[in-house]
C-alpha cells in the first residue's frame, strides 16, 4: 500500500471533519467513507487511526468511526494547553525575530481584516501567523504539540468566528486584533508579550465557546 494514499486520506477526512462536511457525533462506516473518497478500506482504516490519535474520531468495534463531538470539557483543555505553552515561548521568541519578520507578518495580519475573506478563507493563513510569531524559539516538539492543539480546536475556532463572519466590525476587530499581538511583539518585553497572547487566547476561547450554543 502507497503510503502517500494513507497521507492523502488522511488530509481529505481531516479537512471533510474541520469543515463540518462530516458532522460532529455522526457515524460513518468504512464502506460510505471509502467511497466518498473511491479508495479501498484499508487506507481508511490507516487515516482513521491517526485522526482517532488526533482526537478527530473515535473509532467502534467493527467497521465504523464516530466523528468527535463538539465539547466544552474538551474546548476548555484545549486552551489549558494552550495556554501553558504559548505565552511562554511567545516570550522567548519575540527577543528573536526579526524587524524585517515582524514587518512581513503585519502584511499577512492586514489581510485578516478584509471584508471579503471570512474564516474559513483566512483560517490556513491564521494558523501560519501565529506558527510564525512562535517558530523562532520552539522546538520541534512544541511545533508537533501546537499543531494537534490547533487541529483540535479549529473546528470550534471555524464555527464560531464564522458565525460572526457576517458582521463587517468583526473582520476590522479580526485584523486589529492580530496587529496589536504584533505591536506588543515589537516591543521585545516579554511581559508585554506575555499578557498580549493569554488576552488573545482568551477572547479567541469565548469565540470559539460560542460554536457551542
Amino acid at each position: 500500500m502507497s503510503r502517500s494514499v494513507v497521507e492523502q486520506a488522511t488530509e481529505e477526512l481531516r479537512r471533510a471533519i474541520l469543515t463540518g462536511h462530516l458532522a460532529p457525533g455522526e457515524e460513518y462506516s468504512l464502506r460510505e467513507l471509502a467511497g466518498m473518497l473511491n479508495i479501498s478500506f484499508i487506507p481508511i482504516r490507516e487515516a482513521l487511526r491517526s485522526l482517532e490519535s488526533e482526537g478527530l474520531v473515535i473509532m467502534r468495534p467493527g467497521r465504523s468511526a464516530v466523528i468527535a463531538p463538539l465539547n466544552l470539557d474538551d474546548l476548555h483543555g484545549i486552551y489549558r494547553l494552550r495556554r501553558a505553552l504559548e505565552p511562554e515561548i511567545a516570550q522567548r521568541s519575540c527577543t528573536l525575530l526579526t524587524d524585517k519578520d515582524l514587518d512581513r507578518l503585519q502584511s499577512q495580519a492586514a489581510d485578516f481584516g478584509a471584508r471579503e475573506h471570512g474564516m474559513a478563507d483566512i483560517y490556513d493563513d491564521h494558523h501560519a501567523f501565529h506558527l510564525a510569531l512562535l517558530a523562532p524559539a520552539a522546538t520541534t516538539w512544541d511545533i508537533r504539540v501546537l499543531t494537534t492543539l490547533w487541529r483540535a480546536g479549529e473546528r470550534y475556532i471555524r464555527i464560531g468566528f464564522g458565525q460572526l463572519d457576517p458582521d463587517p466590525a468583526e473582520h476590522e476587530r479580526r485584523g486589529r486584533a492580530h496587529m496589536d499581538l504584533l505591536d506588543a511583539f515589537r516591543t521585545r518585553d516579554p511581559a508585554t508579550v506575555d499578557a498580549a497572547v493569554e488576552q488573545h487566547l482568551a477572547r479567541n476561547e469565548k469565540i470559539a465557546i460560542s460554536a457551542l450554543s
